[in-house]
């Protein structure tokens, strides 16, 4: 958590200047989310294949930046949800904790309110609850985000597609597994990410 500060603390207060000498502006932008995806994940030995996980759920977001011109905006990240993770493979479902954050870079255009960007994951983590007695956190999270948005008076109705992949795991229990067998396992995930955001100009 300290990490996440530090790196928005650093980049709010870097455009600051930046912004005022192009005649842009600093912005927060919270919002609601909700995602609809899968987590596919590679278990071992009883399991043969691959298996497919659904993760799906409401969330919140917040960016933090500055704009340039009207045009360009550059932001910080930040997003938390709880979604569901049913799981095929441990034959159960569970609620689950879901933390990312990232660098957005975009733009927009002042007359028509419509905006696209792009948003490098930096890091995140995955963590449902027990299942089976299977508790394990999927971390190191690297991708990417894509969305567009129509800005309207003081709401923006955004659309993205999410894709990034875990590079590390946190087993808690493992259940029927034998100890370390589910160290290595990770998960490439995909996210279709519906968002109603209100950015406000500071």
């Amino acid at each position: 958590m300290i990490k996440i500060q530090i790196f928005i603390a650093l980049l709010f207060f870097g455009f600051r200047s930046h912004a005022d000498t192009l005649g842009g502006g600093l912005f927060l932008e919270p919002a609601f989310t909700y995602q609809n995806g899968t987590l596919k994940v590679q278990y071992p030995v009883p399991f043969l294949s691959d298996s497919n996980e659904n993760i799906n759920g409401y969330g919140l977001g917040l960016r933090a930046g500055a704009h340039f011109a009207d045009i360009l905006f550059l932001a910080a990240d930040i997003r938390y949800a709880q979604p569901n993770y049913e799981s095929t493979a441990l034959n159960g479902s569970a609620k689950a904790q879901a933390l990312d954050y990232g660098l957005t870079i975009g733009l927009q255009t002042p007359f028509f309110g419509i905006r696209l960007w792009n948003t490098f994951i930096l890091d995140g983590s995955l963590n449902p609850d027990t299942i089976n007695s299977v508790d394990i956190e999927y971390k190191g999270l690297n991708g990417y985000r894509i969305g567009g948005g129509l800005y309207i008076a003081i709401v923006s109705l955004n659309l993205e597609y999410q894709e990034a992949k875990y590079k590390s795991t946190n087993v808690q229990s493992a259940g029927p597994f034998a100890p370390g067998a589910l160290d290595n396992v990770n998960g490439t995930e995909k996210n279709i990410i519906f968002s109603v955001s209100f950015p406000l100009a500071l």
